[in-house]
Order: C-alpha cells, then sequence, then structure tokens
C-alpha cells in the first residue's frame, strides 16, 4: 500500500512535535498551510491556549501566495509584540521548509520574532 501525502505529513507532524512544545516564555508558532490561504498561531501548550493569530483569509492581502504569507508573518509578528512576545518555537506542521512556509517565517523575523 502506498502512503499518501497526508499520512506522510502527519508522521513528520508527530516527529516535530515530539520535540517542539509552547511554554509561556516560548510559545510555539504553529503554521497551516490550506491551497487557498496559510494560517498561523502562537499557542502556549501549557494551558491549552492561542495568544496570537492571523491569516491570509482576514488580512486584505494582495499578490502572489508568497506575498500574502510574508504579509501573514509581518501581522503575526505585529501581533505577538503587542501581545509581550518576543521568541518563540517554530512549527512547521510538517511542510517543507520552503515556498511559503519560509515565506511567514522570514516576515515574521522581519517583524521582530527570534526562532
Amino acid at each position: 500500500m502506498a502512503i499518501t501525502k497526508e499520512f506522510r505529513r502527519k508522521r513528520i507532524k508527530m516527529r516535530i512535535r515530539k520535540v517542539v512544545s509552547g511554554t509561556p516564555e516560548c510559545p510555539r508558532l504553529s503554521i497551516y498551510r490550506s491551497n487557498k490561504a496559510i494560517y498561523a498561531q502562537i499557542i502556549d501548550d501549557t494551558k491549552g491556549v492561542t495568544l496570537a493569530s492571523a491569516s491570509s483569509s482576514e488580512s486584505e492581502a494582495t499578490g502572489n501566495k508568497v506575498e500574502q504569507a510574508a504579509l501573514v508573518g509581518k501581522s503575526i509578528a505585529a501581533k505577538a509584540q503587542a501581545a509581550g512576545i518576543t521568541t518563540v518555537a517554530f512549527d512547521r506542521g510538517g511542510y517543507l521548509y520552503h515556498g511559503r512556509v519560509k515565506s511567514l517565517a522570514d516576515g515574521a523575523r522581519e517583524g521582530g520574532l527570534k526562532f
């Protein structure tokens, strides 16, 4: 039986989540990428609460998907700065660090987040 893309991504995601966890001092920046939009959340795993979130569907981002991801990264960084968060643990969610995921990470770093 062939391994599907969804199963492969789920297996990679679980391998990442064994190591990456969010604390109050260093919450987790989680990424979800759909076909139309990209979403980012800053999560404190000890309390199980989302501290900040941003997505390309809620903003008026224009351009291609990579440019939209960069704007989402800057938006999540601004919301994190407003909440007093400066460092995060990056959780790429099983996606390759390439394209939209890399663009979001670079945008968040430009916005002032450290990871």
